[in-house]
């Protein structure tokens, strides 16, 4: 019966693809056929190799459905597209066996169904010896620091005389988020395994690097279009362009459904330039508050997951608990590998170093009920965190504490209510820090969030200022004061990144039977012209003349 099942699963899938990529193949013959591209014009290059292997992504959507826009507006578009150029690449590594090469094969033919509405240069690997027996013996911290110096190297083989100024790529400081995401660890063990990939994956970034350098030479671009420029395929492009000078466009999931975030900064890290005038008017305080009644119940998603299936609520049990102390502070934590974390360890080395300063508050503190809640995403099957707070917990045998308690990533418990019950609440760079401050909620914040970026919660620069800060919290005979500034920006901000800086391709979207993929809605071309679209009409113009990827008018 299993059997049949998982067949017939395959089946639905296969044919969805081919259903997805007819309806792809339509609107690019539509694209080639209409468009009419201005010759004198600059390009803009697109780069994409870290979104999906076959169907269609989020991501693999917003970067083709962008080209077309493009291209019915009337701008060349040109891709840069592997063809097997990666020995190792980001989704086709299978974390505990190294010496698996990446499905190539099905992702190339899924390019190609992407990548026929315009000109595609494709790039292959070609490994450098010379660069292989300088990382063999080098160790995991070694690897992370590695450089390369690429224009004296490739002078050298080809018995240039080095006239040039050195270009050293930071190769390994580019392929280590990637390596993290992959192991779905922070920390990084020296293993032969780790040792590998690392090897592999810098390998890969610099056949890439020499490859990109060339593209962009041939094409000219007046810009470059790529996903998230954080994984090593994309951060390698970017780091080369803008060596180049050349203006770098990132884009990542928005915060609605079938919503992208393009900016010329990093999007994982989601700047956002709000106007300092900027109050919100009693319609969009109205809309605002529907869109957090609905979050407060669990009910949305992000990148296509839903992680609330259900959300409970506060049981007697916990209430009887939660009486024996004098105050709760809930403690968030976050997914350690996830690309969020990059930005966010500013204060503290990383999540797990923080958790250990958490530790020795709670052991200080008797008399306060500390909830540390695991993130919900931490161990999403297909996902799981090879170093979670779960082993962190045990490792540190926090349960033994009588004044701590640790809700698991599968509990269901409501964040909110948790909230609702807090003195304050300690996040690290969580979502839930700016939720909590929108409640009215103090919050101490460890790591930088997207929403640090305006005065919302209490930030403090130093590990000294965040133990003198917990520690005035925790003492406090009555209510912590927070600045009325705090909630007033933190609707602010997440007004704007909600209906300003979430651009929404729902209307050219639709889920796929595979959680986390797209299809692509039956649409014309001319759906993608700007008079009719003004998520394509803020990306042309964002793309050609440097306007914010901002809507101009609040979205619907």
């Amino acid at each position: 019966m299993a059997d049949w099942q998982n067949l017939r699963a395959r089946i639905l899938i296969k044919a969805d693809d081919w259903f997805n990529n007819w309806r792809l193949l339509r609107l690019n013959r539509q694209i080639v056929r209409h468009s009419s591209l201005q010759a004198d014009q600059q390009p803009v290059a697109f780069f994409n190799a870290s979104t999906r292997l076959v169907g269609i992504s989020l991501n693999s959507a917003f970067s083709h459905l962008t080209a077309c826009g493009l291209q019915a507006a009337g701008v060349p578009v040109v891709y840069f597209a592997c063809k097997a150029g990666m020995n190792r690449c980001v989704l086709g590594s299978v974390r505990d066996d190294p010496s698996q090469p990446p499905p190539c094969k099905p992702c190339m033919s899924q390019a190609k169904w992407l990548f026929a509405n315009a000109p595609s240069i494709w790039f292959s690997y070609q490994k450098d010896e010379t660069l292989a027996e300088s990382l063999a013996e080098l160790s995991i911290d070694e690897l992370s620091q590695f450089e390369f110096d690429a224009i004296h190297h490739q002078q050298s083989r080809l018995g240039v005389e080095q006239t040039t100024d050195s270009n050293t790529i930071p190769l390994g400081q580019l392929v280590l988020p990637s390596l993290r995401w992959v192991l779905r660890r922070h920390d990084l063990r020296d293993d032969e395994t780790t040792r590998i990939f690392f090897r592999e994956f810098i390998l890969s970034a610099y056949c890439l690097a020499l490859e990109f350098d060339r593209f962009l030479q041939m094409v000219q671009p007046m810009a470059v279009v790529l996903f998230n420029g954080l994984m090593y395929p994309e951060a390698t492009a970017r780091w080369i362009a803008q060596q180049q000078g050349l203006r770098v466009i990132t884009h990542e999931v928005g915060f609605h459904p079938f919503s992208a975030f393009f900016t010329e900064g990093e999007a994982t890290a989601y700047p956002i330039d709000i106007p300092t005038d900027f109050e919100l008017s009693p319609e969009q305080n109205s809309r605002l508050d529907a869109y957090l009644e609905q979050r407060f119940r669990g009910n949305f998603t992000m990148a296509g997951i839903r992680f609330w299936p259900q959300m409970e609520s506060l049981d007697e049990r916990f209430a009887q608990r939660m009486q024996q102390f004098r105050q709760v502070v809930p403690v968030f934590t976050n997914v350690v590998f996830d690309t969020s974390q990059t930005h966010a360890n500013t204060v503290f080395e990383d999540m797990f170093a923080w958790l250990d300063e958490v530790l020795e508050i709670i052991r200080r503190h008797p008399d306060t009920f500390f909830v540390v809640r695991a993130h919900l995403d931490e161990m999403r099957p297909g996902k799981e965190s090879h170093q979670s707070v779960k082993a962190w917990v045990t490792q540190n045998q926090l349960e033994d504490l009588p004044n701590a308690l640790f809700v698991e990533s599968n509990a269901y418990l409501s964040s909110y209510d948790l909230i609702q019950q807090a003195k304050f609440v300690m996040v690290y760079n969580s979502s839930i820090g700016l939720e909590a401050a929108l409640l009215g909620v103090p919050v101490l914040c460890a790591g930088k969030a997207r929403y640090t970026q305006v005065p919302t919660v209490y930030f403090p620069d130093s590990k000294k200022k965040f133990r003198q800060l917990a520690e005035d919290f925790l003492k406090s005979p009555g209510d912590i004061h927070i600045p009325p500034v705090f909630q007033e920006n933190a609707r602010r901000f997440l007004y704007y990144q909600l209906f300003r800086a979430s651009l929404p391709f729902d209307e050219f979207l639709e889920n796929s039977i595979r959680p986390g993929y797209v299809r692509l809605r039956p649409i014309s071309w001319e759906q993608l012209s700007l008079n009719r679209s003004a998520t394509m009409r803020t990306l042309v113009e964002g793309i050609t003349q440097g306007s914010p990827f901002l809507l101009e008018k609040d979205r619907s």
